[in-house]
C-alpha cells in the first residue's frame, strides 16, 4: 500500500523527468502516472481526468501530485484536486525531488511531501569552480 505519484506538467517536462528518474531508480516500486498539460487545454476537463487518475493510483496510501511550476495550469489543476485527505500536492518539480521520493516507497503521504520538498531544495546548489589553474 504505497503512495501513488501523479506528475502534472507542461508538454515534455514531466515525461523527461519521469523517464530519467525511472532510468536511475530501476527498482522503485512506486506506481506513477503522468498528466501532460498542453497550452490549449480545457482545465475543467483536465481536473475531471486528474480525479480519475487519482482514483487509479490510490491503493490505500494516497496520492502525491507533483506540479512543475507554482501558479501554472498544472499547479492549479493539482490544487483543485488536493482537497481530499488522501491527496497532497507539491509544486516546483525537479529531478532531485523525484529521485528523492522514488528512494522512499515505504513512506506515507505526509512523509513523502517532506521528502519532496527537501529533495527539491537540496538539489539546488551553486556550482563553484575550485580549480585555480589558469587556462
Amino acid at each position: 500500500m504505497s503512495v501513488g505519484i501523479l506528475i502534472l506538467s507542461h508538454s515534455g517536462v514531466g515525461s523527461s523527468l519521469l523517464g530519467t528518474a525511472m532510468h536511475m531508480i530501476t527498482d522503485s516500486s512506486m506506481n506513477s502516472k503522468l498528466l501532460t498539460v498542453e497550452r490549449d487545454c480545457d482545465p475543467d476537463k483536465l481536473i475531471e481526468h486528474t480525479k480519475l487518475l487519482i482514483e487509479e493510483l490510490d491503493t490505500g496510501g494516497g496520492v502525491l501530485m507533483l506540479a512543475d511550476l507554482y501558479g501554472s495550469t498544472p499547479c492549479n489543476i493539482a490544487k483543485a484536486c488536493a482537497k481530499a485527505d488522501n491527496v497532497s500536492a507539491v509544486a516546483g518539480l525537479n529531478l532531485s525531488m523525484l529521485i528523492k521520493i522514488m528512494n522512499y516507497p515505504e513512506l506515507g503521504l505526509a512523509e513523502l511531501v517532506d521528502k519532496a520538498i527537501s529533495g527539491g531544495k537540496e538539489g539546488i546548489i551553486q556550482i563553484i569552480n575550485t580549480d585555480n589553474h589558469a587556462n
